[in-house]
């Protein structure tokens, strides 16, 4: 998720997270149609002339959409969002904030009717920033890409999970059609306290791991806790265990939906095991697919669980909830000896084509982007995507998540989140999750629906 969730966005996911999730795809639901009056995308012509002096733009009403809704990610948005206000009086930002499941399940109607926002955050999967493309709902951001030198700032390994081709087919490659703020990794939340108690360090190997899920259920402790009421929760857990078993290069491929690879191979078969096993040794929660996902994390945060799988998003609200007793790493090193961590990239901004003033919802998202941005970003407790070397590493668990995206950045893999693959994986692999979580299906079934989804889509998308 680049969810973010948050992300997700899944974010994403999701994965953010997010991202996370945000990250998130992760939404579900196939997108509405365009109507019949919707524009033709503005702005593929990198060499269009573009205004960047927002001042000289005349008084502007923007509306924008962002799920940036919890601690952190509220507080720099309303920050960065006087902030603007106060450099360009002439421009007035009217927000409108949502959660990641709300801005999915609004924002395909609100593209396809005649009073769309002007910027928008979109989770970057094929489900739903890949069907805005194809629908001509977002504007290809490269001429002001070009003016403001976002390509340079941006590493193309950033800006891919951002890039389509005009027709929305391709994922990774082509046009910009939006700038994240954050960077998200999807890795391992654990009590201090809980583990001091047991006798336990924070995991180095995945042996350490399992062996520490089986000393805390035999201590008395809910050894992971999770909530996938909403089914793409689960995703990021199955990606922890999938980059432990299979190949990154692989993984890459089946997040991207590219040809040339399969989710019925050995290796995955361990990792779906694996998730079995840990379901029927109850190292869960009770009834996680009955759970809310924010219920799940504020039960962590209240100390029911020893450990947490989740994105970077929750380290603000963590942090704020816990103090010195949360800690944060990423997914111990896989069978290759580098770390492989779901992730990437908040939910990018974006701008519709609908937007009055495209000029101007650029310059918004610039400001937003900013090195002086990242700054805000890393003093409320985010993960600035660019320009993370230059913070002050933080304090507390957002400390050791710096520490774990670097680690996996610099000498590992950010592997994409899984609902990437295709337009319908999220919802694919989000139910046939919950039925493996119950014991409804076995490793192998599971893994045939992901590849009977992907090979759908791949025949269809030549």
């Amino acid at each position: 998720m680049s969810r973010t969730p948050a992300r997700p966005r899944a974010r994403a996911g999701l994965r953010a997270a997010i991202g996370l999730v945000t990250a998130l795809g992760l939404l579900g639901a196939a997108a509405c149609a365009p109507g019949s009056d919707s524009p033709k995308p503005s702005g593929g012509d990198a060499d269009r002339a573009v205004q960047t002096d927002a001042a000289k733009l005349g008084n502007v009403t923007l509306t924008v959409w962002d799920q940036e809704v919890r601690g952190g990610q509220d507080e720099q948005m309303k920050a960065l969002n006087e902030a603007f206000h106060a450099k360009y009086p002439n421009i007035t930002i009217k927000r409108v904030s949502r959660s990641f499941d709300d801005l999915g399940t609004t924002l395909r109607l609100a593209l396809s009717g005649n009073d769309a926002p002007d910027v928008v955050q979109a989770n970057n999967g094929r489900a739903d920033m890949g069907k805005f493309v194809q629908a001509q709902q977002l504007v290809a951001l490269d001429p002001w890409a070009k003016a403001y030198g976002w390509t340079d700032r941006y590493p193309d390994s950033v800006l891919q999970y951002s890039r389509y081709s005009a027709d929305g087919k391709t994922f990774g490659d082509g046009n910009v059609y939006g700038l994240p703020q954050v960077g998200e990794i999807v890795g391992i939340f654990y009590n201090k306290d809980k583990l001091t108690k047991l006798g336990l360090q924070p995991p180095k190997t995945w042996a350490d791991l399992t062996s520490g899920l089986a000393t805390a259920k035999q201590g008395g402790e809910i050894p992971l806790q999770l909530g996938n009421l909403d089914k793409w929760p689960a995703l990021h857990v199955f990606g922890t265990i999938q980059g432990q078993f299979v190949p990154a290069d692989t993984v890459t491929k089946l997040g991207f939906g590219r040809p040339g690879a399969s989710w019925t191979t050995p290796e995955n078969t361990k990792a779906a095991e694996e998730l079995l096993n840990w379901v029927n040794a109850g190292y869960f929660n009770n009834s996680p697919n009955g759970t809310d996902y924010d219920k799940a994390w504020q039960n962590f945060a209240a100390g029911q669980g020893v450990f947490l799988i989740a994105g970077s998003w929750l380290g603000a609200d963590l942090g704020k909830a816990m103090g010195d007793k949360v800690g944060f790493i990423a997914p111990p090193p896989g069978q290759d000896g580098k770390v492989a961590a779901t992730g990437g990239t908040g939910l990018p901004f974006t701008i519709t084509s609908k937007a009055k003033n495209p000029d101007a919802a650029a310059a918004y998202i610039n400001f937003i982007t900013s090195s002086d941005a990242m700054q805000t970003l890393t003093r409320t407790g985010n993960m600035p995507v660019v320009d993370t070397a230059k913070q002050q590493k933080p304090g507390g668990v957002s400390g050791d998540i710096f520490t774990a995206f670097g680690t996996t950045t610099e000498s590992g893999r950010l592997l994409p989140y899984l609902d990437y693959a295709t337009p319908t994986m999220g919802d694919t692999m989000g139910a046939a999750l919950q039925d493996l979580i119950a014991k409804r299906i076995s490793p192998q079934q599971f893994l045939q629906k992901l590849q009977d989804d992907n090979a759908k889509f791949l025949a269809g998308n030549g």
